[in-house]
């Protein structure tokens, strides 16, 4: 099966294209061609491997839970994105987008965020590197993620809160396009996951493939083959692209990509496009969409902020078209419940994006194989949800 390269331009089987304004065509083919020369170049790749190592903290570590394997019958192991720098892998992309943003001659870092996260890892590479940062959020996600926005005001960036639509990721969303068309000479777009018009799905997974890439090399170090289940969870999509790319030739290697399925109830906002979204358009590119039959983008929701995208990246939907992934659904007290069980068991904090994969395991566990080796990637921390998991205690105190 040869799956893993586009196969036109900017183009995942019928996923992915540039469906934008004509204003962003140029700032899109000189960043295309940017990507293509200057990235590709070995004194860029030395640069960007050495501030992986010194920097990031890479290769992050592969950790087999003691307490949950045992109980569980399978060898459970996590890939612990939660200890890069900042602590979730979206440092890699912003890393590698910034110092193209550098070498472009540019010097201003754009972006947005959902979890805050993505921005908290702009701003840092943006302070690293001597940018000026700019990022949009939602109104309300800026309220949910109070503490990461702190982080990033104390990083230097310039925080804007989006007061239009669900005042979520997908109006930062806009509002980060509309800026990048007007400040185009000076200005590059970091998005921050594998979302958006060619060539952005392709540049972030490329950023993003160190997880895959990392994890089989420490599979064959530790047990000497590869692993059996690879799962991640997927809103945007980014930590699961970067996981799975690398195995996508391996068919032994089974994908599972988990997303966010609300409260479960029927008729709930969700965020599972994969599972139950229909075809459509979405931040310039062609893709499974939360959409009603006339094409408007229905209201998404997750416990996890980082989920809650009414889209996921083209490459995905390609990959679930194919049949060489597959897609589950998690809900929020599902997720909650593995967050509690990895904090008891192993004594780790996962962010709740994180919970979700882990949640798909602790579900299926009794029907996986005994024995076989099963890799969750802990994208990031859970200590930007602590207070979300405070809010939600609170409330079920009151309710008791």
């Amino acid at each position: 099966m040869t799956t893993s390269a586009p196969l036109r331009a900017g183009w995942f089987g019928d996923f992915g294209g540039q469906f934008v304004p004509e204003l962003l065509m140029p700032p899109l083919h000189e960043l295309e061609e940017a990507y293509a020369t200057i990235a590709a170049s070995p004194a860029f790749k030395e640069e960007l491997a050495g501030l992986m190592t010194d920097y990031v903290g890479r290769p992050t570590s592969l950790y087999r839970c003691r307490t949950l394997s045992k109980e569980l019958g399978i060898n459970l192991w996590l890939k612990r994105e939660d200890l890069a720098h900042t602590g979730a892998h979206k440092i890699n992309n912003t890393l590698g987008q910034a110092l193209l943003t550098k070498h472009m001659g540019k010097t201003v870092l754009m972006a947005e965020t959902g979890a805050g996260q993505h921005g908290v890892a702009t701003a840092t590479a943006a302070a690293m590197l001597g940018l000026e940062c700019l990022v949009f959020m939602g109104a309300t996600d800026v309220v949910r993620q109070a503490h990461n926005v702190r982080r990033m005001e104390l990083l230097g960036a310039t925080v804007h809160p989006v007061q239009s639509g669900t005042q979520t990721l997908k109006d930062a969303i806009n509002a980060a396009l509309r800026y990048w068309i007007a400040e185009q000479a000076t200005t590059h777009y970091c998005i921050g996951s594998v979302v958006g018009p060619h060539p952005f799905p392709i540049i972030v997974r490329d950023f993003q493939r160190c997880i895959g890439d990392e994890m089989r090399a420490q599979f064959r170090a530790k047990i000497g083959r590869l692993p059996d289940y690879v799962v991640a969870c997927c809103g945007g999509g980014s930590n699961a692209m970067g996981t799975f790319y690398p195995y996508i030739e391996d068919e032994g290697v089974q994908l599972v990509g988990v997303e966010a399925a609300g409260t479960g109830d029927p008729g709930c906002y969700h965020s599972a496009t994969l599972t139950q979204g229909t075809n459509g358009v979405l931040h310039g590119t062609r893709t499974k969409l939360l959409q009603t039959e006339d094409g408007q983008i229905l209201p998404s929701h997750s416990v996890a902020p980082g989920l809650d995208y009414p889209g996921v990246g083209p490459e995905h939907a390609w990959l679930q078209a194919s049949g060489r992934a597959r897609y589950e659904c998690v809900n929020d007290v599902q997720a909650l419940a593995a967050f509690h069980t990895l904090c008891r068991a192993e004594g780790i904090i996962p962010a709740l994006e994180s919970s979700h994969a882990l949640a798909w395991v602790l579900e299926n566990s009794a029907s996986l194989p005994k024995g076989c080796h099963v890799a969750v990637t802990l994208s990031g921390r859970g200590d930007k949800d602590l207070g979300i998991i405070q809010e939600i205690q609170e409330t079920q105190r009151k309710q008791a």
